[in-house]
C-alpha cells in the first residue's frame, strides 16, 4: 500500500503519513475523547451498580431476593445486548458521515436516558409499566455507549503520531474506568442514607446528575476537529467509497472481527465479573455495602494507572505481548480471587477487586483499543472496531454476571465461575497470539 496524497487542509508530517497536530491541540482531542467516554460510561456504570444493589428493591422487589437480583441483573444485560447494534449503527455513519457528528448524538442520547432514569416512577407507583420503561431506556443507554467507544478511540488514535497511539487511545478509554469511579462514588455518598431514603431518592440523584456532565462534555467535544484519516476519505470519488461499511468488514475483514472479539473478551469478562457479579455476591454474603462500593472506586483508579502504563509499553514492545501477559496473570489469580469474594468481608472484596479489577483487567484494557483499531483500514475501521468491540462487551461484560450468578445458583458453589474465566482469558490469549500485530501498522495509508 502507498500513502494517499494529504488532503487540502488536513495537517500532515514531512512524509505525508502522519498528522502533525501542535501540543496543545492534541491535548484538546484526548481531553474531548476522554471526557466524553467519562460521561458516557458514568451513566452506564451507574446502572450497572444501581443493577446490583437497589433496582431488585424498587423495581422487582416482588420476586424475592434471589430471583428480581436475577431480574435485576437481567436488565443490565439488555443495555450489553443493544451495543452491537449501537456499533452498527453509529459505525455506519461514522465511517460515511465522520467520527464528530457520532460523539455528538450519542452523548446527549445517553445523558436524556440516564435523567429519565432517575425521573422514573417505582414499580409499587405505576406496575409494570415501570420496568417496561427501564428497559427501553437500558437499551438507549447501550446503543449510545455502542457508537461512543469506537468515536471516542478513533479521534484520539487517528490524530495520533504512530510512535504513541495506544497511548493515545488509552486515554480515551480511560475515561470509562474514570466515569466508573465517578458513579461509584456519588451512589456510595447516597448509600449512607437510612434506607428508606436511600431506595426512596437517594439513589436518583447520580442519574439526575447526569444532565450536568453530559453539558460540560458537549462544550469540549463542540471544539474538536473532525479527524484527517476522515477528512481525507470524504474526498475520495463516491464510488470509491463502501455503501454499507458493516457489509464489507463481514465480508473481508470477517477473521480481524473474531480475533479483536476474542481479544476484547479478555477485558470485558474482567469487568463484569468484577465490578457487577463480584460487588452483588460480596455485598450478599455480609460486606458492608459502602465499604465495597469505596473499594470498587479505588480498583477503578488502579484500572486506569495500570492501564495506561500498558499502553505505553505496547507502544515500545507491542500490543500482544502485553495483552498475552495480562490474561496469563487472570488465569493465576482466577480462583483466588472468586474466593476472596465470597468471604462476606470488605477485605476480602478489596484484595480481589484490586487483583482482578485493576491488575488484571487494566493489563489487557490498556492496550485494546488500539490493537483493535489497527486491524481495520480506514474507510471499515469505525463499523469494523465498533462491532468487534461491542460484541465483546456483550458477550463479555453484558453476559458473565448473568452466566456467574446462574453458575453459583445450579451448582451452590463459586468455584465453577473461576473455570468459566479461566477458559476466556486463554480463549482470549490464544488469538491475540493468532492476530497480527498493529502497532508499526500505517494507518494513514491508502485502503
Amino acid at each position: 500500500m502507498t500513502p494517499e496524497a494529504p488532503a487540502a487542509g488536513v495537517p500532515h508530517s514531512a512524509d505525508g503519513t502522519q498528522p502533525s497536530l501542535t501540543t496543545r491541540e492534541m491535548r484538546r482531542v484526548i481531553m474531548s475523547s476522554f471526557m466524553g467516554s467519562m460521561i458516557e460510561f458514568y451513566d452506564f456504570v451507574l446502572y450497572a451498580t444501581a443493577a446490583s444493589i437497589v433496582f431488585s428493591q424498587v423495581f422487582f422487589a416482588g420476586l424475592g431476593p434471589e430471583f428480581g437480583l436475577f431480574a435485576s441483573i437481567a436488565t443490565f444485560t439488555v443495555g450489553y445486548v443493544a451495543r452491537p447494534l449501537g456499533g452498527v449503527i453509529f459505525g455506519h455513519f461514522g465511517d460515511t458521515r465522520g467520527r464528530k457528528a457520532v460523539l455528538v448524538l450519542t452523548l446527549v442520547l445517553m445523558g436524556a436516558a440516564s435523567t429519565l432514569m432517575g425521573l422514573l416512577p417505582t414499580t409499587a407507583q405505576i406496575g409494570i409499566v415501570a420496568p417496561i420503561v427501564l428497559v427501553v431506556l437500558r437499551v438507549v443507554q447501550g446503543v449510545s455507549v455502542g457508537g461512543e467507544w469506537g468515536g471516542a478511540t478513533l479521534v484520539a488514535l487517528e490524530h495520533s503520531p504512530a510512535r504513541s497511539r495506544g497511548l493515545a487511545a488509552a486515554f480515551s478509554s480511560a475515561g470509562g474506568p474514570v466515569g466508573a469511579v465517578l458513579a461509584t462514588l456519588m451512589l456510595g455518598l447516597f448509600s449512607v442514607l437510612p434506607d428508606e431514603q436511600f431506595l426512596t431518592w437517594g439513589w436518583r440523584v447520580p442519574f439526575l446528575f447526569s444532565i450536568v456532565l453530559v453539558g460540560v462534555g458537549l462544550i469540549i467535544r463542540l471544539k474538536v476537529a473532525e479527524t484527517p484519516n476522515f477528512q481525507r476519505l470524504a474526498e475520495r470519488a463516491e464510488a470509491t467509497r463502501p455503501r454499507v461499511p458493516i457489509v464489507q468488514v463481514l465480508r473481508d475483514h470477517w477473521r480481524a472481527v473474531v480475533l479483536s472479539l476474542l481479544a476484547v473478551l479478555a477485558f470485558t469478562s474482567t469487568q463484569g465479573l468484577m465490578t457487577v457479579w463480584g460487588v452483588a455476591e460480596a455485598v450478599e454474603h455480609g460486606a458492608d455495602r459502602t465499604g465495597v462500593l469505596n473499594w470498587k472506586a479505588v480498583a477503578a483508579v488502579l484500572t486506569v494507572v495500570i492501564g495506561i502504563l500498558a499502553a505505553k509499553v505496547s507502544d515500545r514492545i507491542g500490543r500482544r505481548a502485553v495483552i498475552v501477559a495480562g490474561c496469563a496473570l487472570g488465569a493465576v489469580l482466577a480462583f483466588p480471587i472468586v474466593l476472596l469474594l465470597g468471604t462476606g468481608t470488605v477485605w476480602g472484596f478489596a484484595l480481589a477487586i484490586v487483583l482482578g479489577n485493576g491488575l488484571v483487567q487494566g493489563l489487557v484494557y490498556g492496550p485494546v483499543g488500539a490493537f483493535v483499531a489497527e486491524q481495520f483500514p480506514t474507510s471499515l475501521r469505525f463499523s469494523g472496531a465498533s462491532v468487534a468491540y461491542q460484541s465483546a462487551s456483550t458477550l463479555g461484560a453484558g453476559f458473565s454476571p448473568l452466566i456467574a450468578t446462574g453458575l453459583v445458583v445450579a451448582a451452590g458453589a463459586v468455584w465453577p465461575v473461576a473455570v468459566f474465566w479461566i477458559v476466556v482469558l486463554i480463549a482470549a490469549g490464544i488469538a491475540m497470539l493468532i492476530a497480527p500485530e498493529g502497532k508499526d501498522r500505517d494507518i494513514h495509508a491508502a485502503d
